[in-house]
């Protein structure tokens, strides 16, 4: 049994299950009692960290993103407060920035605040391909409170992660590109993140899978950002047929360049982005992107931690989302 089954025939909501578990004073006497008789009957124990939380739980979740100017961590963050508000959890922000000292400090300022958990939003925070890159203040952390990072894994006790098939999708986009025809396929990238890297490991292998050797001039690592993008292709000029950029801020800069070339898009240039963003439907034409589902992720990483939370010691550590590609008008 766990707290959505104790929920369930309880007749209340898992916040509420939540409240009780904790001993909050939000609840009626009468609703507690009638919870923890369904918890008495069936034996459900919270494991020894969740009892270490007892009265001491504040309900506050510590939120660490880059950068809240990015769209897809401004998304994230605003579903996840969403969900936790909804869940009775307040949550703290905190804006870390790219550096890893900065990030390490960051990350040791929320572990000082009364929080029961913290989520971590974005790739960087799981580290790179570069053997330097530490996670080690991460491993640390988890030794304090459960861990949970949105999209990126780092292997550790009580680290819990949610990622998506990023090689995956874009191996497929790249495959459906080659067999439209286009063999100059650039890829834009603005980070050796995590995330980054998978990308570009998908966008390299269906190229190898069509006999294709990566052109090194067509992999560009470049800011998220129109004009910066609009610039750099204006000024190497480059010779491509299709474009894939990984977010989507990057493939509108690259439509903005087509459209002042005078290229057709897509007869004469197919473009995708990625995250799927609020801006691929206000751009003309509409940006053809692919879904990472940010909500979806968010939902789960939520769920396990209030499983975790709440006792459950059988919840999953990493759980894998598929992505989907949305066409619009750019390929």
């Amino acid at each position: 049994m766990n707290i959505y089954d104790i929920a369930e025939e309880a007749g209340v909501s898992i916040a509420t299950v939540s409240r009780v578990l904790h001993n909050s004073d939000k609840v009626s006497k009468s609703t507690k009692e009638k919870v923890m008789a369904i918890i008495d009957r069936n034996d459900y124990h919270p494991n020894v960290f969740a009892q270490g939380l007892g009265s001491d739980s504040m309900h506050t979740i510590g939120i660490l993103v880059p950068d809240i100017a990015d769209q897809y961590m401004a998304s994230a963050f605003s579903s996840l407060e969403k969900l936790l508000v909804a869940y009775g959890y307040d949550c703290i922000l905190g804006c870390s920035g790219y550096d890893a000292k900065d990030k390490e400090k960051h990350l040791k300022l929320l572990l000082e605040k009364r929080i029961d958990a913290i989520i971590l939003v974005g790739s960087t925070y799981a580290g790179s391909e570069d053997p330097t890159h530490n996670t080690d203040y991460i491993l640390a952390a988890a030794g304090e409170k459960p861990v949970f990072i949105i999209n990126g894994i780092i292997e550790g006790k009580n680290i819990y992660c949610t990622a998506t098939y990023d090689k995956k999708a874009v191996f497929e986009v790249t495959d459906k590109l080659i067999n439209k025809g286009r063999k100059n396929i650039l890829f834009l990238t603005d980070s050796q993140s995590y995330s980054a890297n998978q990308k570009k490991k998908g966008y390299e292998e269906a190229l190898k899978k069509a006999s294709i050797d990566p052109d090194p001039e067509l992999i560009l690592h470049t800011q998220n950002n129109v004009h910066t993008v609009l610039d750099l292709l204006s000024e190497k000029d480059l010779d491509f047929d299709a474009v894939i950029a990984t977010d989507d801020g990057m493939a509108i800069g690259a439509l903005k360049y087509a459209l002042k070339k005078g290229l057709r898009v897509p007869e004469d240039l197919d473009i995708v982005g990625y995250n799927n963003s609020s801006i691929c439907e206000v751009s003309a034409p509409e940006l053809t992107s692919i879904d990472n589902k940010v909500d979806k992720v968010c939902s789960i990483t939520i769920d396990r931690l209030l499983r975790v939370l709440n006792g459950e010691t059988d919840v999953p550590v990493c759980e894998m989302i598929e992505c989907d590609l949305v066409h619009r008008e750019t390929c």
